[in-house]
Protein backbone atom coordinates (compact mmCIF):
# COMPACT_ATOMS: atom_id res chain seq x y z
CA UNK A 1 0.00 0.00 0.00
CA UNK A 2 2.47 2.85 0.63
CA UNK A 3 4.01 1.91 -2.73
CA UNK A 4 0.36 2.71 -4.35
CA UNK A 5 -0.22 6.14 -2.05
CA UNK A 6 3.28 7.32 -3.15
CA UNK A 7 2.85 6.79 -6.96
CA UNK A 8 -0.53 8.76 -6.57
CA UNK A 9 0.88 11.40 -4.96
CA UNK A 10 4.63 12.24 -6.75
CA UNK A 11 2.98 10.91 -10.48
CA UNK A 12 0.49 13.19 -11.67
CA UNK A 13 -0.44 11.55 -14.40
CA UNK A 14 -0.91 8.08 -13.22
CA UNK A 15 -3.14 10.32 -10.52
CA UNK A 16 -5.59 11.49 -12.90
CA UNK A 17 -5.73 8.00 -15.12
CA UNK A 18 -6.49 6.42 -11.58
CA UNK A 19 -9.36 8.78 -10.48
CA UNK A 20 -11.28 8.81 -13.85
CA UNK A 21 -10.93 4.95 -13.65
CA UNK A 22 -12.31 4.81 -9.90
CA UNK A 23 -15.07 6.67 -10.85
CA UNK A 24 -15.80 5.50 -14.97
CA UNK A 25 -15.25 1.53 -14.06
CA UNK A 26 -17.62 1.87 -10.57
CA UNK A 27 -20.15 3.12 -13.30
CA UNK A 28 -19.42 0.21 -15.72
CA UNK A 29 -20.25 -2.32 -12.61
CA UNK A 30 -23.40 -0.45 -11.98
CA UNK A 31 -24.31 -0.92 -15.25
CA UNK A 32 -23.65 -4.32 -15.58
CA UNK A 33 -25.39 -5.44 -12.34
CA UNK A 34 -28.62 -2.98 -13.57
CA UNK A 35 -28.41 -4.34 -16.96
CA UNK A 36 -28.44 -8.22 -15.80
CA UNK A 37 -30.94 -7.50 -13.23
CA UNK A 38 -33.28 -6.06 -15.79
CA UNK A 39 -32.59 -8.89 -18.08
CA UNK A 40 -33.92 -11.69 -15.40
CA UNK A 41 -36.53 -9.66 -14.26
CA UNK A 42 -38.03 -9.86 -17.24
CA UNK A 43 -37.44 -12.79 -18.68
CA UNK A 44 -36.45 -15.03 -16.16
CA UNK A 45 -33.70 -16.19 -18.92
CA UNK A 46 -30.11 -17.39 -18.72
CA UNK A 47 -30.64 -17.30 -22.16
CA UNK A 48 -30.94 -13.97 -22.71
CA UNK A 49 -28.22 -12.82 -20.40
CA UNK A 50 -25.92 -14.82 -22.59
CA UNK A 51 -27.62 -12.72 -25.34
CA UNK A 52 -26.64 -9.61 -24.16
CA UNK A 53 -23.25 -10.65 -23.33
CA UNK A 54 -22.67 -12.33 -26.87
CA UNK A 55 -23.51 -9.16 -28.07
CA UNK A 56 -20.37 -7.43 -25.93
CA UNK A 57 -18.15 -10.26 -26.96
CA UNK A 58 -18.96 -9.82 -30.88
CA UNK A 59 -18.71 -6.03 -30.48
CA UNK A 60 -15.01 -6.65 -28.90
CA UNK A 61 -14.28 -8.60 -31.00
CA UNK A 62 -14.95 -6.90 -34.18
CA UNK A 63 -13.54 -3.58 -32.19
CA UNK A 64 -10.07 -4.98 -31.42
CA UNK A 65 -8.27 -4.87 -34.72
CA UNK A 66 -9.85 -1.30 -35.87
CA UNK A 67 -8.78 -0.19 -31.93
CA UNK A 68 -5.12 -1.53 -32.38
CA UNK A 69 -4.32 -0.06 -35.57
CA UNK A 70 -5.65 3.42 -34.53
CA UNK A 71 -3.89 3.18 -31.19
CA UNK A 72 -0.69 2.60 -33.08
CA UNK A 73 -1.40 5.65 -35.36
CA UNK A 74 -2.60 8.53 -33.80
CA UNK A 75 -2.85 10.24 -30.22
CA UNK A 76 -3.72 7.72 -27.74
CA UNK A 77 -5.10 10.18 -25.29
CA UNK A 78 -7.43 11.40 -27.76
CA UNK A 79 -8.84 8.14 -28.91
CA UNK A 80 -9.65 7.78 -24.93
CA UNK A 81 -11.13 10.73 -24.53
CA UNK A 82 -13.29 10.12 -27.75
CA UNK A 83 -13.92 7.05 -26.81
CA UNK A 84 -15.59 7.83 -23.10
CA UNK A 85 -17.25 10.70 -24.66
CA UNK A 86 -18.90 8.19 -27.11
CA UNK A 87 -19.65 5.72 -24.52
CA UNK A 88 -21.65 8.28 -22.24
CA UNK A 89 -23.87 9.24 -24.87
CA UNK A 90 -24.27 4.82 -25.16
CA UNK A 91 -24.93 4.80 -21.30
CA UNK A 92 -27.62 7.30 -21.01
CA UNK A 93 -29.38 5.74 -24.03
CA UNK A 94 -29.80 2.70 -21.82
CA UNK A 95 -32.78 4.53 -19.61
CA UNK A 96 -35.17 3.51 -22.78
CA UNK A 97 -34.69 -0.16 -22.15
CA UNK A 98 -36.45 -0.27 -19.01
CA UNK A 99 -40.07 0.04 -20.50
CA UNK A 100 -39.39 -2.41 -23.42
CA UNK A 101 -40.57 -5.57 -23.64
CA UNK A 102 -37.85 -7.25 -26.01
CA UNK A 103 -34.49 -7.55 -25.15
CA UNK A 104 -33.58 -6.32 -28.60
CA UNK A 105 -32.30 -2.75 -27.52
CA UNK A 106 -30.58 -3.88 -24.66
CA UNK A 107 -28.03 -6.46 -27.12
CA UNK A 108 -27.51 -3.30 -29.26
CA UNK A 109 -26.71 -1.25 -27.05
CA UNK A 110 -24.40 -3.13 -25.12
CA UNK A 111 -23.00 -4.15 -28.29
CA UNK A 112 -22.33 -0.41 -29.32
CA UNK A 113 -21.03 0.25 -25.67
CA UNK A 114 -18.43 -2.39 -26.06
CA UNK A 115 -17.06 -1.79 -29.34
CA UNK A 116 -16.17 2.00 -27.48
CA UNK A 117 -14.48 0.14 -24.93
CA UNK A 118 -10.99 -1.48 -26.22
CA UNK A 119 -10.93 2.06 -27.57
CA UNK A 120 -10.07 3.42 -23.98
CA UNK A 121 -8.86 0.09 -22.12
CA UNK A 122 -5.75 -0.87 -24.87
CA UNK A 123 -5.04 2.66 -24.95
CA UNK A 124 -4.69 2.90 -21.39
CA UNK A 125 -2.23 0.22 -21.03
CA UNK A 126 -0.38 1.60 -23.86
CA UNK A 127 0.25 4.54 -22.11
CA UNK A 128 0.81 3.35 -18.77
CA UNK A 129 4.89 2.93 -19.64
CA UNK A 130 4.66 6.32 -20.93
CA UNK A 131 2.91 7.64 -17.93
CA UNK A 132 5.41 5.56 -15.35
CA UNK A 133 8.76 5.29 -15.16
CA UNK A 134 10.64 1.71 -14.99
CA UNK A 135 10.80 2.10 -11.40
CA UNK A 136 7.17 2.78 -10.91
CA UNK A 137 5.98 0.25 -13.78
CA UNK A 138 5.18 -2.82 -11.66
CA UNK A 139 3.16 -0.98 -9.15
CA UNK A 140 1.14 1.52 -11.51
CA UNK A 141 0.35 -2.31 -13.09
CA UNK A 142 -0.99 -3.67 -9.87
CA UNK A 143 -2.75 -0.42 -9.06
CA UNK A 144 -4.44 -0.11 -12.14
CA UNK A 145 -5.26 -4.05 -12.14
CA UNK A 146 -6.48 -4.05 -8.19
CA UNK A 147 -8.55 -0.51 -8.84
CA UNK A 148 -10.43 -2.38 -11.63
CA UNK A 149 -10.86 -5.31 -9.65
CA UNK A 150 -11.96 -2.88 -6.40
CA UNK A 151 -14.32 -1.24 -8.91
CA UNK A 152 -16.62 -4.29 -9.48
CA UNK A 153 -16.14 -5.24 -5.75
CA UNK A 154 -17.66 -2.54 -4.94
CA UNK A 155 -19.36 -1.05 -8.00
CA UNK A 156 -21.25 -4.72 -8.02
CA UNK A 157 -22.58 -3.79 -4.28
CA UNK A 158 -23.47 -0.71 -4.58
CA UNK A 159 -25.19 -1.56 -7.74
CA UNK A 160 -27.28 -4.10 -6.73
CA UNK A 161 -28.06 -1.99 -3.67
CA UNK A 162 -28.72 1.41 -5.67
CA UNK A 163 -30.92 -0.42 -8.38
CA UNK A 164 -33.73 -2.05 -6.01
CA UNK A 165 -33.55 1.04 -4.26
CA UNK A 166 -33.36 3.52 -6.88
CA UNK A 167 -34.46 1.87 -9.99
CA UNK A 168 -32.84 0.91 -13.02
CA UNK A 169 -32.51 4.13 -15.08
CA UNK A 170 -30.92 5.86 -12.09
CA UNK A 171 -28.06 3.40 -12.45
CA UNK A 172 -27.65 4.37 -15.95
CA UNK A 173 -27.16 8.06 -15.66
CA UNK A 174 -24.73 7.25 -13.26
CA UNK A 175 -22.58 5.61 -15.52
CA UNK A 176 -23.40 7.97 -18.39
CA UNK A 177 -21.42 10.76 -15.93
CA UNK A 178 -18.53 8.31 -14.65
CA UNK A 179 -17.80 8.54 -18.63
CA UNK A 180 -17.57 12.58 -18.81
CA UNK A 181 -16.20 12.69 -15.69
CA UNK A 182 -13.45 10.02 -16.78
CA UNK A 183 -12.86 12.05 -19.91
CA UNK A 184 -12.71 15.20 -17.91
CA UNK A 185 -9.31 13.23 -15.86
CA UNK A 186 -7.80 12.23 -19.05
CA UNK A 187 -8.35 15.68 -20.69
CA UNK A 188 -5.02 16.54 -18.35
CA UNK A 189 -2.44 14.42 -19.09
CA UNK A 190 0.86 15.42 -20.25
CA UNK A 191 3.37 13.70 -21.74
CA UNK A 192 6.53 13.62 -19.78
CA UNK A 193 9.77 15.70 -21.39
CA UNK A 194 11.08 13.93 -24.59
CA UNK A 195 7.84 11.24 -24.48
CA UNK A 196 4.78 11.25 -26.28
CA UNK A 197 1.23 9.62 -26.16
CA UNK A 198 1.53 8.58 -30.03
CA UNK A 199 4.05 5.87 -31.24
CA UNK A 200 6.72 6.13 -32.94
CA UNK A 201 6.44 4.24 -35.54
CA UNK A 202 9.32 2.11 -37.53
CA UNK A 203 7.18 -0.08 -39.94
CA UNK A 204 5.31 2.86 -41.83
CA UNK A 205 7.22 3.95 -44.73
CA UNK A 206 7.64 7.57 -45.49
CA UNK A 207 4.31 8.70 -47.29
CA UNK A 208 2.78 7.24 -44.16
CA UNK A 209 -0.09 5.47 -46.37
CA UNK A 210 -2.64 4.11 -44.28
CA UNK A 211 -3.18 -0.06 -44.35
CA UNK A 212 -5.51 -1.20 -41.68
CA UNK A 213 -5.25 -4.68 -42.50
CA UNK A 214 -1.34 -4.87 -43.30
CA UNK A 215 -0.28 -3.12 -39.99
CA UNK A 216 -2.78 -5.49 -37.74
CA UNK A 217 -1.36 -8.37 -39.40
CA UNK A 218 2.17 -6.92 -38.72
CA UNK A 219 1.33 -7.04 -35.06
CA UNK A 220 -0.24 -10.62 -35.74
CA UNK A 221 3.14 -11.81 -36.55
CA UNK A 222 5.28 -9.65 -33.58
CA UNK A 223 3.15 -11.66 -31.62
CA UNK A 224 3.58 -14.69 -32.94
CA UNK A 225 7.21 -14.24 -33.21
CA UNK A 226 7.46 -13.31 -29.28
CA UNK A 227 6.49 -16.44 -27.36
CA UNK A 228 5.79 -15.32 -24.16
CA UNK A 229 3.48 -12.64 -25.74
CA UNK A 230 2.02 -15.33 -27.55
CA UNK A 231 1.58 -17.59 -24.51
CA UNK A 232 0.30 -14.90 -22.31
CA UNK A 233 -2.26 -14.29 -25.03
CA UNK A 234 -3.18 -18.18 -24.79
CA UNK A 235 -3.58 -18.12 -21.01
CA UNK A 236 -6.45 -15.27 -21.54
CA UNK A 237 -7.72 -17.62 -23.70
CA UNK A 238 -7.68 -20.82 -21.80
CA UNK A 239 -9.04 -19.06 -19.06
CA UNK A 240 -12.14 -18.08 -20.75
CA UNK A 241 -13.14 -21.46 -21.69
CA UNK A 242 -14.74 -21.18 -18.64
CA UNK A 243 -14.69 -17.52 -17.82
CA UNK A 244 -17.40 -16.87 -20.21
CA UNK A 245 -20.06 -19.09 -18.92
CA UNK A 246 -19.04 -17.80 -15.00
CA UNK A 247 -20.27 -14.36 -16.48
CA UNK A 248 -23.53 -16.19 -17.36
CA UNK A 249 -23.47 -18.50 -14.05
CA UNK A 250 -23.13 -15.13 -11.76
CA UNK A 251 -26.80 -14.12 -12.88
CA UNK A 252 -28.27 -17.21 -13.04
CA UNK A 253 -26.47 -18.41 -9.36
CA UNK A 254 -27.79 -15.03 -7.77
CA UNK A 255 -31.29 -15.42 -9.30
CA UNK A 256 -32.20 -19.05 -9.26
CA UNK A 257 -29.48 -21.07 -7.46
CA UNK A 258 -29.67 -18.90 -4.51
CA UNK A 259 -33.01 -17.02 -5.09
CA UNK A 260 -31.60 -13.71 -3.50
CA UNK A 261 -32.18 -11.77 -6.39
CA UNK A 262 -30.30 -8.66 -7.32
CA UNK A 263 -28.84 -7.99 -4.21
CA UNK A 264 -27.63 -12.44 -5.04
CA UNK A 265 -25.96 -10.84 -7.87
CA UNK A 266 -24.34 -7.79 -6.79
CA UNK A 267 -23.06 -9.69 -4.17
CA UNK A 268 -20.99 -12.90 -6.04
CA UNK A 269 -20.00 -10.03 -8.27
CA UNK A 270 -18.89 -8.15 -5.24
CA UNK A 271 -17.39 -11.40 -3.72
CA UNK A 272 -15.72 -11.82 -7.00
CA UNK A 273 -14.67 -8.24 -6.91
CA UNK A 274 -13.08 -8.60 -3.10
CA UNK A 275 -10.63 -11.69 -4.39
CA UNK A 276 -9.39 -9.75 -6.83
CA UNK A 277 -8.31 -7.10 -4.87
CA UNK A 278 -6.64 -9.69 -2.29
CA UNK A 279 -5.15 -11.33 -5.38
CA UNK A 280 -4.03 -8.10 -7.32
CA UNK A 281 -2.56 -6.63 -3.65
CA UNK A 282 -0.75 -10.01 -2.99
CA UNK A 283 1.02 -9.86 -6.30
CA UNK A 284 2.03 -6.23 -6.25
CA UNK A 285 3.57 -6.88 -2.63
CA UNK A 286 5.66 -10.07 -3.84
CA UNK A 287 5.00 -10.52 -7.82
CA UNK A 288 8.17 -8.14 -8.64
CA UNK A 289 10.51 -9.81 -6.65
CA UNK A 290 10.02 -13.42 -8.73
CA UNK A 291 12.64 -14.45 -10.92
CA UNK A 292 11.42 -15.24 -14.45
CA UNK A 293 10.98 -19.33 -13.59
CA UNK A 294 9.27 -18.91 -10.39
CA UNK A 295 7.12 -16.33 -12.28
CA UNK A 296 6.36 -19.17 -14.85
CA UNK A 297 5.83 -22.10 -11.80
CA UNK A 298 3.52 -19.02 -10.28
CA UNK A 299 1.24 -19.14 -13.35
CA UNK A 300 0.75 -22.95 -13.30
CA UNK A 301 -0.26 -22.95 -9.80
CA UNK A 302 -2.87 -20.21 -9.93
CA UNK A 303 -4.89 -21.59 -12.86
CA UNK A 304 -5.06 -25.02 -10.85
CA UNK A 305 -6.48 -23.00 -7.51
CA UNK A 306 -8.65 -21.08 -10.11
CA UNK A 307 -10.27 -24.25 -11.78
CA UNK A 308 -10.79 -25.99 -8.80
CA UNK A 309 -12.08 -23.22 -6.45
CA UNK A 310 -14.45 -22.70 -8.97
CA UNK A 311 -16.16 -26.24 -9.42
CA UNK A 312 -15.88 -25.97 -5.32
CA UNK A 313 -18.38 -22.89 -5.86
CA UNK A 314 -20.94 -24.21 -8.61
CA UNK A 315 -21.15 -27.06 -6.04
CA UNK A 316 -21.71 -25.74 -2.91
CA UNK A 317 -24.76 -25.72 -1.05
CA UNK A 318 -24.29 -23.31 1.47
CA UNK A 319 -24.58 -19.40 0.35
CA UNK A 320 -21.55 -18.23 2.32
CA UNK A 321 -18.83 -21.16 1.46
CA UNK A 322 -19.93 -20.08 -2.28
CA UNK A 323 -18.99 -16.67 -2.02
CA UNK A 324 -15.54 -17.44 -0.02
CA UNK A 325 -14.57 -19.87 -3.07
CA UNK A 326 -15.42 -17.64 -5.98
CA UNK A 327 -13.31 -15.17 -4.19
CA UNK A 328 -10.72 -17.70 -4.20
CA UNK A 329 -10.83 -18.24 -7.61
CA UNK A 330 -10.56 -14.55 -8.46
CA UNK A 331 -7.64 -13.98 -6.26
CA UNK A 332 -5.44 -16.97 -7.79
CA UNK A 333 -6.88 -15.10 -11.38
CA UNK A 334 -5.64 -11.68 -10.29
CA UNK A 335 -2.07 -13.07 -9.27
CA UNK A 336 -1.52 -14.38 -13.03
CA UNK A 337 -3.06 -11.30 -14.57
CA UNK A 338 -0.83 -8.61 -12.65
CA UNK A 339 2.65 -11.19 -13.61
CA UNK A 340 1.06 -11.31 -16.63
CA UNK A 341 0.99 -7.50 -17.49
CA UNK A 342 3.83 -6.52 -15.69
CA UNK A 343 5.26 -9.04 -17.89
CA UNK A 344 4.09 -7.56 -21.73
CA UNK A 345 4.48 -4.06 -20.32
CA UNK A 346 8.23 -4.59 -19.98
CA UNK A 347 8.70 -6.18 -22.86
CA UNK A 348 6.16 -5.55 -25.41
CA UNK A 349 7.32 -2.79 -28.06
CA UNK A 350 6.00 0.90 -27.75
CA UNK A 351 4.56 0.61 -32.03
CA UNK A 352 3.07 -2.77 -30.93
CA UNK A 353 1.31 -2.09 -27.63
CA UNK A 354 -2.06 -0.93 -28.89
CA UNK A 355 -1.98 -3.55 -31.35
CA UNK A 356 -0.66 -6.47 -29.01
CA UNK A 357 -3.55 -5.51 -26.15
CA UNK A 358 -6.75 -5.17 -28.57
CA UNK A 359 -5.54 -8.53 -30.16
CA UNK A 360 -5.44 -10.25 -26.62
CA UNK A 361 -8.58 -8.06 -25.63
CA UNK A 362 -9.91 -9.78 -29.03
CA UNK A 363 -9.11 -13.52 -28.34
CA UNK A 364 -10.36 -13.54 -25.17
CA UNK A 365 -13.41 -12.17 -26.10
CA UNK A 366 -13.97 -14.72 -29.30
CA UNK A 367 -12.93 -17.70 -26.61
CA UNK A 368 -15.63 -16.13 -24.37
CA UNK A 369 -18.19 -15.85 -26.71
CA UNK A 370 -18.25 -19.15 -27.59
CA UNK A 371 -18.56 -19.91 -24.01
CA UNK A 372 -21.52 -17.74 -22.95
CA UNK A 373 -23.55 -19.30 -26.36
CA UNK A 374 -22.99 -22.82 -24.83
CA UNK A 375 -23.45 -21.92 -21.04
CA UNK A 376 -26.66 -20.22 -22.20
CA UNK A 377 -28.06 -22.68 -24.15
CA UNK A 378 -26.56 -25.24 -21.21
CA UNK A 379 -28.96 -23.75 -19.07
CA UNK A 380 -32.28 -24.38 -21.04
CA UNK A 381 -31.20 -28.50 -20.40
CA UNK A 382 -29.04 -28.57 -17.73
CA UNK A 383 -28.31 -28.04 -14.05
CA UNK A 384 -26.59 -24.72 -13.23
CA UNK A 385 -24.26 -26.55 -11.23
CA UNK A 386 -23.06 -29.34 -13.72
CA UNK A 387 -22.48 -25.88 -16.05
CA UNK A 388 -20.32 -24.52 -13.38
CA UNK A 389 -18.46 -27.79 -12.56
CA UNK A 390 -17.52 -27.85 -16.50
CA UNK A 391 -16.58 -24.50 -16.42
CA UNK A 392 -13.82 -24.74 -13.44
CA UNK A 393 -12.64 -28.03 -15.17
CA UNK A 394 -12.17 -26.29 -18.53
CA UNK A 395 -10.08 -22.97 -16.91
CA UNK A 396 -7.60 -25.02 -15.23
CA UNK A 397 -6.25 -26.87 -19.16
CA UNK A 398 -4.35 -22.99 -18.66
CA UNK A 399 -2.22 -24.79 -15.97
CA UNK A 400 -1.42 -27.81 -18.24
CA UNK A 401 -1.02 -25.72 -21.67
CA UNK A 402 1.75 -23.04 -19.35
CA UNK A 403 3.65 -26.12 -17.77
CA UNK A 404 3.96 -28.25 -21.21
CA UNK A 405 5.36 -25.42 -22.72
CA UNK A 406 7.78 -24.42 -20.04
CA UNK A 407 8.96 -27.89 -19.24
CA UNK A 408 9.31 -28.05 -22.98
CA UNK A 409 11.77 -24.71 -22.96
CA UNK A 410 9.20 -23.26 -25.66
CA UNK A 411 8.33 -20.13 -22.54
CA UNK A 412 12.13 -17.99 -22.71
CA UNK A 413 12.51 -14.73 -21.20
CA UNK A 414 12.14 -11.66 -24.44
CA UNK A 415 15.33 -8.92 -24.03
CA UNK A 416 13.68 -5.89 -22.32
CA UNK A 417 12.06 -3.32 -24.95
CA UNK A 418 14.34 -0.71 -25.69
CA UNK A 419 17.18 -1.24 -22.77
CA UNK A 420 19.94 -2.72 -21.76
CA UNK A 421 18.48 -6.07 -19.79
CA UNK A 422 21.36 -5.71 -17.50
CA UNK A 423 20.67 -2.13 -16.64
CA UNK A 424 16.98 -2.39 -15.67
CA UNK A 425 15.55 -3.74 -12.77
CA UNK A 426 11.67 -3.38 -11.72
CA UNK A 427 12.29 -3.43 -7.86
CA UNK A 428 15.08 -5.08 -7.54
CA UNK A 429 14.10 -7.72 -9.76
CA UNK A 430 16.94 -10.38 -10.91
CA UNK A 431 17.95 -10.74 -14.43
CA UNK A 432 17.74 -14.85 -14.98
Amino acid sequence: MPGFTNLLRTNRNYRYTWIGQVISEVGDNFNNIAVFALVMQQTHSGLVVSGVMLARAVAAILAGPVAGVLLDRFDRRRAMITSDLVRAVIALCFVFTVNEKSPGLLYLLSALLMFASPFFTSGRASILPVIATKEELHTANSLTQTTQWTSVCIGSLLGGTSTGLFGYKAAFVFNALSFVFSALCISRLHPPKGLAFRAERKDLNETRVARPWHEYREGLRYMAATPLIMAVGLVGVGWATGGGAAQILFSVFGEQVFHRGALGIGQIWGAAGFGLILGGLSANRWGSRLRFKQYKLTIVLCYIVHGGSYVLFSQSQSYAAALVFIGLSRASVAVSSVLNMSQLLRHVADEYRGRVFSTMESMVWATMMVSMLLAGLGTTKMDPRTIGAIAGMLSSTTALFWAWADSTGRLPEPALEGVDPADVEVHGEPNV
